[in-house]
């Protein structure tokens, strides 16, 4: 039985769509980033990063979500794409895990988090954030997936993020790249997003952004402890 550490935020939601669209059976762990529980002891022998998500499958650990993506797929042989196509697989899949998902990040917490007056910042990431989409956008003209011509990892690991959109760019969200617009609306259509969307929901996670779960969810804007 895989065990899944999860929370609802973009990283975990690739897993729990990827678990979702293939019905692995798996034990949900909730971990509460905002309370800090992804710093215990316990916790960081899974995942040193300290990080949301992380598996534990038959006491093998796998942390990051990629990595988690990659694992279950070349594991099971499910949405791992052709043979022919794996080049270009992890071609996007660093795409995602390097660009995509960390000036994502960057953008929301410079734009959403970080205190006022660092506009040189907000610039530099909403840019970034936008020029990575511009990409997919260009990439997905005329295509129903992001690589070969099946709904892979790849696709499951983009939606994480692009769901995210009108938090990471802006109230027009994905508008400005209909491409990119299309290609999420067909993903997020799926059964297994709305199922992955209700994972969870029946867990009590910490909603308040008060100076406590700052320190847990920023912890190197403080001094060690």
């Amino acid at each position: 039985m895989i065990k899944f550490y999860f929370h609802q935020t973009p990283n975990p939601m690739k897993v729990a769509l990827f678990l979702e669209e293939t019905g692995l059976p798996f034990e949900l762990v909730a971990l509460d980033t905002l309370k800090g529980e992804q710093h215990t002891p316990e916790y960081r022998q899974i995942n040193p990063n300290a990080k949301a998500p992380a598996i534990e499958d038959d006491g093998t650990r796998v942390f990051d979500s990629n990595a988690i993506l990659m694992y279950l797929s070349e594991k099971t042989g499910k949405l791992a794409g052709q043979p022919g196509d794996r080049a270009e697989m992890l071609s996007w899949l660093m795409f995602i895990a390097s660009g995509l998902g960390p000036y994502s990040g960057q953008c929301v917490h410079f734009r959403h988090a970080a205190p006022e007056g660092n506009d040189y910042a907000v610039n530099r990431y909403l840019r970034e954030a936008q020029r990575h989409y511009e990409v997919l956008d260009t990439h997905l003209a005329g295509r129903e997936f992001i690589v070969g011509e099946e709904y892979t990892i790849a696709d499951v690991s983009a939606w994480g993020w692009i769901d995210k959109a009108a938090v990471v760019l802006g109230e027009e969200g994905l508008t400005p790249y209909p491409n990119l617009k299309r290609w999420f609306d067909s993903i997020n259509s799926r059964p297994a997003a709305a199922r992955a969307r209700e994972m969870g929901k029946d867990i009590t996670f910490k909603k308040e952004f008060d100076e406590d779960a700052k320190r847990a969810f920023f912890p190197s804007n403080y001094p060690k402890v």
